[in-house]
């Protein structure tokens, strides 16, 4: 029995290792070349910008993405901006993608702020529209209560907002995420998620080729999977910090891109839309067929540029 057993530990040990380095060939085989520059925010560190699309007089669109995001995940967006003749600028947080870590606690603060120095580097003129996914609406409330100057108009994707986060239901959910987030980081140190970058679980989102391969590499990348792990468990950190900020200044115009049914997540959709609906000039879009992630994906990335025109015009108009 005792053999028996020692047996089919071996075994299953020799398929892990197996799995693992199968993996690792595929990872190494399949590492693309980053699209973009990485470009210094400040002596001895570098962050990754992609911006694309025709310089104008439009304002530039700047894209914030969410948990475990990175610039690869605004790629479709990206590229049907770029098709409408607006210029867009993604970028990837510390740690995340191809930036290198940066210093800790990976907190609202130490992002906004690392974003604050890639716009002054980047020298894109602003005011700027600015665009977020998920857990980046925090990111946005941050930025723009500390560079009211630098804005034109917000763009909430299915987005957190602070005041949502105090919410007892979302509490939980807060919770749970960050344990599965640090049960992912653990999985990816382990190679686990190698075998699996080429799969529909590599990329959930619907990207071009380009951010395709990129985001199927950082599904499988411990480093990122560890980083992004760690934002996540600072979530009601960040939003604390961003509820400290004022909200936004009813005279920028907002607007809301939300995904999924509406009935029976009526609260939730009123609190993701509430930005919005203070606004003068105010959006909402709910986009029922849409999932959280394939909402800034090829199929649905014309409701993204939709918004940015309206709040471009908004803004015009006065």
């Amino acid at each position: 029995m005792i053999q028996l057993l020692g047996r089919g530990v071996a075994g299953f040990a020799l398929l892990l290792v197996s799995y693992i380095a199968v993996g690792g060939l595929m990872s190494a085989a399949g590492a693309p070349k980053p699209r973009g520059q990485m470009l210094e925010i400040e002596p001895g560190r570098r962050l990754r910008l992609v911006c694309e699309g025709p310089r104008s007089d439009k304002p530039v669109v700047w894209l914030e993405a969410g948990a475990f995001g990175f610039a690869a995940d605004w790629g479709a967006t990206q590229e049907a901006l770029t098709a409408a003749g607006w210029r867009s600028c993604a970028y990837d947080r510390a740690g995340l993608g191809y930036s290198p870590e940066g210093p800790r606690p990976r907190d609202g603060i130490a992002i906004v702020t690392d974003f604050e120095k890639l716009i002054a580097a980047s020298g894109e003129p602003g005011p700027y529209i600015l665009v977020g996914h998920s857990m980046a609406g925090l990111r946005l409330r941050e930025f723009a209560g500390r560079n009211p100057d630098k804005v034109a108009g917000i763009v909430l994707v299915d987005a957190a907002t602070p005041e949502a986060s105090q919410d007892p239901r979302m509490r939980g959910f807060i919770d749970a995420f960050a344990t599965a987030s640090r049960w992912a980081a653990r999985g990816a140190a382990l190679g686990l998620y190698k075998p699996l970058a080429h799969t529909r679980l590599g990329d959930k989102i619907d990207l071009p080729p380009a951010a395709k391969a990129e985001k199927n590499w950082a599904f499988a990348n411990a480093r990122h999977n560890r980083v992004s792990a760690e934002e996540v468990v600072l979530w009601k950190t960040a939003s604390d910090q961003a509820a400290a900020q004022p909200p936004f200044d009813p005279k920028w115009p907002v607007a809301v891109v939300t995904a999924g049914p509406v009935a029976g997540r009526e609260d939730r959709k009123a609190m993701q839309a509430a930005p919005a609906r203070q606004s003068r000039h105010g959006l909402v879009d709910h986009v029922e067929a849409a999932t959280h992630t394939l909402l800034i994906g090829r199929r649905f990335a014309d409701h993204i540029v939709r918004a940015v025109a309206f709040v471009a015009d908004a803004r015009d108009k006065g």
